[in-house]
């Protein structure tokens, strides 16, 4: 099994580059769905969140009133320091999980967002980072999701900068690039990655023999 942290900026198309690996055969564990899970109703992950914060993060029927929590944590970091408490742990043990179903030869792909920010890359064999230029971040983000200029420039300022990203970067995906140039690309990226989780099994059983 090779383990692939994949990660990007806001806007750069990272959902993109994983369905394009999922085409490809990866198995894809997405952590930003994962955390939804987590914090579903009846779970103890949103009662956690709801006696951290106060009811007043709960909708009417229940659920996370993300844009409620969100404005509590955004900008007090010490806030957010506790939602990432309870909430990260949970999001890793789920990801194990489902890790441990996948084949021993499979491509496991963590689409990881905060990848960088989180000081994750340890975890896994190599690092994806999908990577644009700032200015195709704030086009794609003020007009195919209708921000503002400034909420998307503050979006992009919370994030790590574009160079901490690529300082982790094994692998660098370019998407400042027509789609069709994207999908070589990533073909390429998938080509190498099988060759690795080859490699990878082919010494563990070599090691297990000996």
């Amino acid at each position: 099994m090779l383990k692939v942290g994949l990660t990007g900026g806001i806007g750069a198309g990272k959902s993109e580059v994983s369905r394009l690996l999922v085409g490809h055969g990866a198995v894809l564990i997405d952590a930003d769905r994962i955390a939804r899970e987590v914090v579903a109703p009846g779970t103890p992950g949103l009662a956690a969140v709801a006696e951290a914060f106060g009811p007043q993060v709960l909708a009417a029927d229940g659920s996370l009133d993300r844009p409620k929590l969100g404005s509590i944590v955004f900008a007090d970091p010490e806030r957010l320091a506790v939602l990432n408490s309870i909430v990260h742990p949970l999001v890793g043990a789920r990801s194990r999980e489902l890790e441990g179903t996948a084949a021993a030869d499979a491509v496991v792909v963590h689409d990881v967002p905060l990848l960088a920010e989180n000081g994750l890359a340890q975890l896994y064999d190599l690092v994806v980072v999908v990577d644009v230029a700032p200015e195709t971040q704030l086009d794609r983000l003020t007009r195919l999701r209708g921000m503002t200029e400034q909420d998307a420039r503050a979006r992009m300022a919370a994030q790590a900068t574009r160079e901490k990203r690529l300082g982790i970067a094994d692998i660098v995906i370019d998407n400042d690039v027509p789609l069709e140039a994207l999908r070589r690309r990533v073909g390429e990226v998938w080509a190498d990655l099988v060759r690795r989780a080859q490699a990878s099994g082919s010494n563990k059983r070599n090691a297990s023999s000996k």
